[in-house]
């Protein structure tokens, strides 16, 4: 059993040291409730919004953002998911970065590309399962379009996860309340995981954000959520014992593909 904290934040557009400094108050006040991993948002740290910034601010792994991610949470003891954009070579990767303390960070780059918006920035890697564990739980990684493709839940879930989660930049509108209010409970559901799918608040320059931010449990349920796009700092328990009976009594992963 493990306590999680979800950042619904609003980043400002191509400002590093405000949106680090966002995500550094939530650290501390997620590690002062208990909380052991903190979930941010899709590119949170350049502000998704940006544009042709973002190219501009794309940094390596060992760069000084995600150095700055690991004094952050070495200090106040607490895992960080955080979106941002990761520069390889030539190559521009929407990512997400798993830190725990002075560890390597493990990231995860974004596979599914939405629109053209992301396609003029950045590179889609393959499709791949990043897995991490922290206190005693297997927890993967996606970025807000691929939790949209049961595809890419289902191959986490058959490794064995007990969560997915996902930083997301989803927009207000019609499809985006769909995905909120059905989509992510059906994927913990048909995969017997928890899903937590942390986005946006308000809105930047570009983009209106549909903030909806929720934690899905095996059985579909919501143990957390954000009913509106302001930005909140929310908690759930992640404790697969708890729902022992959803899982063994929806067995999809063991009985896919029988006759």
């Amino acid at each position: 059993m493990m306590k999680i904290a979800a950042l619904q934040m609003q980043s400002i557009p191509g400002d590093v040291h405000a949106n680090l400094a966002r995500v550094e108050r939530a650290a501390v006040d997620a590690a002062e409730a208990g909380a052991k991993l903190l979930i941010t948002p899709e590119l949170c740290i350049t502000g998704y919004g940006a544009g042709d910034v973002i190219t501009a601010l794309a940094e390596p792994p060992d760069g000084s953002q995600v150095r700055a991610l690991q004094t952050i949470s070495s200090t106040n003891h607490i895992a960080i998911v955080a979106g941002f954009a990761e520069q390889d070579g030539v190559d521009i990767y929407n990512s997400a970065a798993f830190i725990d303390g002075e560890n390597k960070p493990a990231i995860y780059r974004k596979s599914h590309l939405y629109g053209d918006y992301e396609r003029s920035l950045f590179k889609p890697e393959t499709p791949v399962s990043c897995i991490v564990e922290l206190g005693g739980l297997k927890l993967g990684m996606l970025i807000c379009y691929d939790v949209e493709f049961p595809e890419n839940v289902r191959r986490l879930a058959l490794a064995g996860v007990d969560a997915v989660l996902v930083p997301t930049a989803l927009p207000a509108g019609p499809s985006g309340t769909f995905i909120a209010d059905h989509m992510i409970q059906t994927r913990a559901f048909e995969n017997q995981i928890f899903v937590a799918y942390v986005n946006h608040a308000g809105a930047d320059e570009r983009f209106t954000f549909a903030g909806s931010s929720r934690i899905a449990a095996p059985d579909g349920s919501l143990i957390a959520s954000c009913s509106d796009d302001a930005e909140r700092l929310i908690y759930a328990e992640i404790d697969p014992g708890a729902f022992v009976t959803s899982i063994t009594g929806n067995p999809y992963l063991k009985d896919r593909g029988s006759a």
